[in-house]
C-alpha cells in the first residue's frame, strides 16, 4: 500500500486544510518524491457539478473531465501530478457504488452496513486513487465531531491498525488568539484532538493556524494535553502570501518529521522555484486594476482558479494584480463606462443563466471600443461574439440560446440546434432531469498561425479543460471572419474555441470557449493569462504617458 497521510480538520471549517495539504505535498515533491493528493467530501451529492457556487464555490474540472471540489484547485497548483475523478471522492459517490453492488447481489445477500460495506468501499477507492505513487495525501472535509465525516474517519482508522507504519495522522486545528484577555488559547485545540481520540484516532502531527508563531510554552502544553510531540506540533501562521506556506512549513522540519515517521527514502529539499515565487510575489515592479465581471463576485471563492491565475500572470510579469471584483448586474444600472472606467483589462469569466448577462455584453462593447484589454472565458466569450453580432454584424436579435431560446439570430447555441448531426464531439450524457449535454474535460485545440495566441502558445496545439453546452454557432463563422472577427482556435471537431480582433482594430482582445485557469500554475503561470496581464501593463503605460510627460515637463 502507498504510504498515506490524513488530513484532518477541527474546531472551525475553512481553516485551510487544503492550502496545507498541498504545501506539504509540494514539500515532498521538492525532495524527489512522486506525491499525489485526494480529498474526500462528506456531502451526500455525487459531485459538485450541481451545486450553487454560492454554497459551495468553484467548481474544478480534471483533465478527464471530472467536476470536483476546489481543493483539487490547491493541490495542481501546488504539486506537478494531475489528478482525475478518483482523486475527488464524495459520500454520494460511495453510498452510490455500495447500492449499486448491493443490487446487482455482489454482498450474497448479506445486510448491508457502513460498517464493514461502506468503510471496505472508502479503503477501495483511497488504494485506487493512490496506487503506484511515493506517499499520497488524503484531506478529510468538514472538522472533527461531524456526524457526515464518521464513515471516513472510520475507514482511516482501520488503515491504521491494518498498515501501522504506512499511515500518518496531521490534524489541523484553531489555537486562537483571545484580544480582550491578550493572550492565545490552547484548549479549542485540545478538546479537538481529545474528539479525534474518541473515535480511535491519535495524531501524529497538529498543525496549529494561528495568528503568530506558537511560543515555546504553549508547544509543550499543547505537546503534553494532545499526547504528539513537541517538535510535532507545528505552528501554521498566517501567511500575506499562500505560496510562502511550503517555505514556513519546511522551516519547521514537518516534511523531515513525515519522512522519518513513514520511512520514505528521499532527496535533500529543493525549495528554490518557490523562493523565486514568493520574492517574484514581494517585490513586483509595477501594478495593474483587472475588472472581473462576473455573477458570483459576493463569494470569491466561486472564481478561486481564475483569481489565482491571474495573480500568476502578475508574477510572470514583475506585477501586482489588483482584482476588482464587480457585479455585471451594476453594469446593466450605471452603465459599462461608469463602472469600468479607471480598469487597465477587463475580464468577462464563466458562468451560466440569463441573470446579468446583459452586463457582460456590456462590458465586452466596451473593451472592445475603448481599446481596453479584453478576456473573455467561456460565457465571457459568448458575451464577445453576442456583442460583435449586435453591434459590428448588424443582427439585432442576436442572443444564445441559452437565455433566449427563440432569439432571432442564434449566435450561440447548443449543436443540435445548428447541425443535424452531433459529430465526435467528447460530451458527458446528463440524467434526464438535468437534460442535454455537456463538454467536460482537456480536449485539442488546433491554432491559427500569425495569431495572438499561436504566438502566445508557441505550438500549433493546445489541450485546454472545457465546462460548457452552448457553442458558437458555425452558420455564422463565414460571415463574422469577413467581417473582422478572427478564428483563432477550432477543436478537432471544428468547432470555435478562441476568438480574436486582429491587432490593428484592438490591442488585445482574446475570448476562449475553454477554461485556461485550470491549468495555471505559480512556477509555469500561463500562456493567456500572461499575457492578458502583458497587455494590461502596456495599455496603463499608454494612458499615463500623457500624464507623465506633462510631469515630466513641468
Amino acid at each position: 500500500m502507498t504510504p498515506l497521510i490524513f488530513v484532518t480538520g477541527g474546531v472551525v471549517s475553512s481553516l485551510g486544510k487544503g492550502i496545507a495539504s498541498a504545501s506539504l505535498a509540494s514539500i515532498l515533491e521538492a525532495r524527489g518524491l512522486n506525491v499525489t493528493l485526494m480529498k474526500l467530501d462528506p456531502y451526500i451529492n455525487v459531485d459538485p457539478g450541481t451545486m450553487s457556487p454560492f454554497q459551495h464555490g468553484e467548481v474544478y474540472v480534471t483533465d478527464d473531465g471530472a467536476e470536483t471540489d476546489l481543493d483539487l484547485g490547491h493541490y495542481e497548483r501546488f504539486v506537478r501530478t494531475r489528478l482525475s475523478g478518483k482523486n475527488s471522492i464524495t459520500t454520494g459517490k460511495i453510498y452510490e457504488a455500495v447500492i449499486r453492488k448491493e443490487r446487482r447481489g455482489d454482498y450474497l445477500g448479506a445486510t448491508v452496513q457502513v460498517i464493514p460495506h461502506i468503510t471496505d468501499q472508502i479503503k477501495h477507492v483511497i488504494d485506487e486513487a493512490t496506487r503506484g505513487f511515493d506517499v499520497a495525501l488524503v484531506e478529510i472535509g468538514g472538522t472533527v465531531g461531524d456526524i457526515e465525516s464518521q464513515p471516513f474517519l472510520e475507514a482511516a482508522r482501520q488503515l491504521r491498525i491494518e498498515h501501522a507504519d504506512k499511515v500518518l495522522f496531521l490534524h489541523l486545528t484553531l489555537v486562537p488568539y483571545i484580544k480582550a484577555a491578550g493572550e492565545i488559547k490552547t484548549k479549542p485545540t485540545q478538546h479537538s484532538v481529545k474528539e479525534l481520540r474518541a473515535l480511535g484516532i491519535q495524531p501524529d502531527i497538529l498543525l496549529c493556524r494561528c495568528e503568530e508563531p506558537l511560543p515555546d510554552s504553549d508547544r509543550r502544553k499543547i505537546a503534553l494535553f494532545t499526547n504528539v510531540p513537541e517538535n510535532a506540533v507545528i505552528s501554521a501562521v498566517d501567511v500575506d502570501v499562500i505560496y510562502k506556506l511550503p517555505l514556513w512549513l519546511h522551516s519547521q522540519k514537518l516534511d523531515d518529521i513525515v519522512i522519518e515517521r513513514l520511512h520514505l527514502d528521499a532527496k535533500p529539499t529543493d525549495l528554490s522555484q518557490w523562493r523565486r515565487t514568493v520574492d517574484a510575489v514581494e517585490n513586483p515592479k509595477d501594478e495593474v486594476r483587472i475588472a472581473i465581471v462576473g455573477k458570483y463576485v459576493e463569494h470569491k471563492d466561486a472564481y478561486k482558479s481564475l483569481g489565482e491565475a491571474l495573480r500568476h500572470g502578475g508574477i510572470h510579469n514583475n506585477a501586482r494584480v489588483q482584482l476588482d471584483w464587480l457585479d455585471s448586474e451594476e453594469i446593466e444600472t450605471r452603465g459599462a463606462e461608469a463602472v469600468l472606467r479607471g480598469a487597465d483589462a477587463i475580464l468577462v469569466p464563466g458562468g451560466f443563466g440569463k441573470r446579468g448577462f446583459e452586463g457582460k455584453i456590456a462590458a465586452a462593447e466596451y473593451a472592445r471600443e475603448a481599446g481596453v484589454p479584453y478576456f473573455g472565458i467561456c460565457y465571457g466569450m459568448h458575451a464577445a461574439v453576442i456583442e460583435f453580432a449586435r453591434d459590428v454584424a448588424g443582427l439585432a436579435g442576436a442572443n444564445s440560446t441559452e437565455n433566449d431560446r427563440h432569439c432571432a439570430e442564434p449566435v450561440i447555441a447548443l449543436i443540435t440546434e445548428w447541425t443535424q448531426g452531433e459529430g465526435d464531439v467528447q460530451r458527458r450524457d446528463e440524467s434526464s432531469d438535468l437534460g442535454g449535454t455537456m463538454r467536460l474535460g482537456a480536449q485539442e485545440c488546433h491554432l491559427r498561425a500569425g495569431t495572438i495566441s499561436r504566438e502566445l502558445y508557441g505550438t500549433d496545439m493546445i489541450r485546454e479543460r472545457h465546462r460548457h453546452r452552448y457553442e458558437f454557432n458555425n452558420r455564422y463563422r463565414e460571415h463574422f471572419e469577413q467581417l473582422g472577427l478572427v478564428i483563432a482556435g477550432v477543436s478537432n471537431d471544428d468547432l470555435v474555441e478562441i476568438v480574436e480582433l486582429p491587432a490593428q482594430k484592438h490591442p488585445w482582445f482574446v475570448a476562449c470557449q475553454f477554461h485556461p485557469e485550470f491549468t495555471s500554475t505559480p512556477r509555469e503561470g500561463h500562456p493567456l493569462f500572461s499575457g492578458f496581464v502583458r497587455a494590461a501593463r502596456e495599455f496603463k503605460a499608454m494612458r499615463e504617458a500623457p500624464r507623465l510627460a506633462k510631469e515630466a515637463v513641468g
